[in-house]
């Protein structure tokens, strides 16, 4: 009996020592994450408030409420009186691993940190990066999205386009745009020239002010090549590109000029017997 009753009271005072550890765990855990869940709200009002972009936002919450869990489990795990440094070393060394497992995904995050940042281009800007030329779609956390003039969705990492040159052909008011006119060498170039600045300023879009731009980019065997350079904003590009074409092409067979003709150079050598 004296043995049962001993056994007894050992078996309450465990219980009532770790049943109370149990609970202030609970409740610890509650508030603790309660606690983080305010100053994640607090800290995005704050940000809000500062206009800071909405992806970096997402940066730093995320960031932040990762760290505060860590520091939470770790406190509890002092509590319990587990030792904590064998568990911080053992976080470590998982991060070390993972780290070097996914060097390539932490390379594009912290691209993708130095993009929003930075704001090289922002979502709907006409780019050219990485290797890949179309609309941003979206600006991820790893990838960046681009939609291409083909109409295929490119994602690339955003370490590539941070490491590349970037083009932001949406960040200027105009743009030019490349044509070229071949003449046929007994074309009257200067009249060309002026019939060119003439039509091109009549194209839909093509702006007034830069002026169009002719002038003679070189000379071959056919005869004089015309730079055809007319300016337009950039949701216009490809259509003043193609009316360019086309109004050349129109205006010159109606004002009367040659076609250019490929030159070919003939030798004759006579032979005698």
């Amino acid at each position: 009996m004296d043995n049962m009753a001993e056994f007894n009271k050992l078996a309450v005072a465990y219980a009532t020592e770790y049943g109370t550890k149990l609970v202030a765990v609970i409740l610890f855990w509650l508030v603790g994450r309660w606690l983080i869940g305010l100053v994640g709200r607090m800290l995005h009002g704050v940000l809000e408030r500062q206009k800071v972009d909405p992806t970096l936002m997402r940066y730093i919450g995320n960031f932040l409420s990762v760290t505060l869990n860590i520091i939470l489990v770790v406190a509890i795990l002092g509590y319990c009186g587990i030792q904590t440094t064998t568990f911080a070393a053992l976080v470590a060394g998982i991060g070390i691993a993972i780290g070097a497992a996914w060097g390539g995904l932490l390379s594009n995050l912290a691209a993708g940190v130095f993009l929003v940042v930075l704001h090289p281009f922002k979502v709907g800007d006409f780019i050219s990066a990485g290797g890949v030329t179309g609309t941003v779609k979206e600006i991820g956390l790893f990838i960046t999205t681009i939609d291409t003039p083909e109409n295929v969705l490119a994602m690339v990492g955003n370490s590539k386009i941070f490491g590349d040159t970037i083009q932001n052909y949406s960040a200027n008011a105009f743009r030019r745009v490349e044509l070229k006119c071949q003449l046929a060498a007994g074309a009257d170039h200067v009249e060309a020239m002026q019939l060119l600045r003439a039509k091109l300023a009549e194209v839909p879009n093509v702006l007034a002010e830069p002026a169009v731009q002719v002038e003679i980019l070189e000379f071959v065997p056919a005869g004089p090549v015309l730079a055809v350079r007319p300016f337009c904003h950039n949701d216009h590009y490809w259509q003043v590109y193609f009316d360019g074409n086309k109004m050349i092409r129109e205006s010159l067979a109606e004002a009367g000029f040659p076609a250019p003709m490929p030159a070919q150079m003939v030798f004759v050598q006579k032979t005698f017997p």
